[in-house]
């Protein structure tokens, strides 16, 4: 096999499916690839490197709605964005552990300045658009690293804990709708939620500024003469 960074890359995140980030290491990456360890450091400095170039990669081959389509809302893309960013840390055992604290890769720059103006392009300032993308960036890794920590026994402890909520019917309804709504669902209605809470902030600014455009000043006071001595 010809030792080059993709090569390198797709080895190590088959290994990844195979082992799980707590034994992902270079050496076993090493030893698959059938060479030394330090042959490894001619393309990426050390781990944190390594596992910053898997992170892109997943990302460059699996995330796809990275900008708006013809006719998109701004809050209509966001979600799709969500979503596809979902799918691309799904696509790979312990995708979210390997996403968190990763660094972006500074060629990544510029389409991160693309989507930021598709998003001001739509209508939401610079800094609250970067705030609302970092926000969703960040509830989509939390929901990922909950659901691949999902333990082997989770049914069964999913089971015990229904049993016990049984008599408590406020717990058993909501346990209930839980159960059968799934991940996907209960992932879209905290996006959902973001976005109202994020339009609602919009429309309240703009009310604002309208409303203060609206109001016409007061007209200065006149000074009193001064008494006559």
């Amino acid at each position: 096999m010809k030792l080059d960074r993709e090569a390198i890359l797709e080895a190590a995140l088959a290994l990844l499916d195979e082992v799980g980030m707590d034994k992902l290491s270079t050496r076993l990456l090493a030893e698959r690839l059938g060479v030394q360890q330090p042959a490894l450091y001619w393309h990426f400095k050390n781990k944190r490197a390594l596992l910053d170039a898997m992170n892109g990669q997943i990302l460059h081959s699996a995330h796809e709605r990275t900008l708006p389509r013809p006719g998109e809302t701004w809050d209509m893309f966001l979600r799709e964005n969500a979503r596809s960013f979902r799918r691309a840390l799904l696509a790979r055992r312990d995708g979210a552990r390997l996403h968190a604290g990763s660094e972006p890769d500074p060629g990544d720059l510029d389409m991160v300045e693309a989507q930021l103006a598709a998003v001001v392009e739509l209508g939401v300032p610079a800094t609250q658009a970067m705030t609302l993308l970092i926000a969703l960036g960040r509830y989509t890794v939390g929901c990922v690293l909950e659901q691949q920590a999902t333990p082997p026994d989770a049914e069964a402890q999913q089971q015990a804990l229904d049993a016990a909520a049984a008599s408590r019917p406020l717990l058993a309804e909501a346990f209930a709708h839980y159960r059968r709504a799934g991940p996907d669902a209960l992932f879209d209605v905290g996006v959902d939620l973001m976005l109202e809470g994020a339009k609602a902030r919009l429309a309240g600014a703009a009310d604002g500024a309208a409303g203060a455009a609206d109001t016409p000043r007061s007209a200065p006071k006149r000074r009193s003469p001064a008494p006559r001595r």
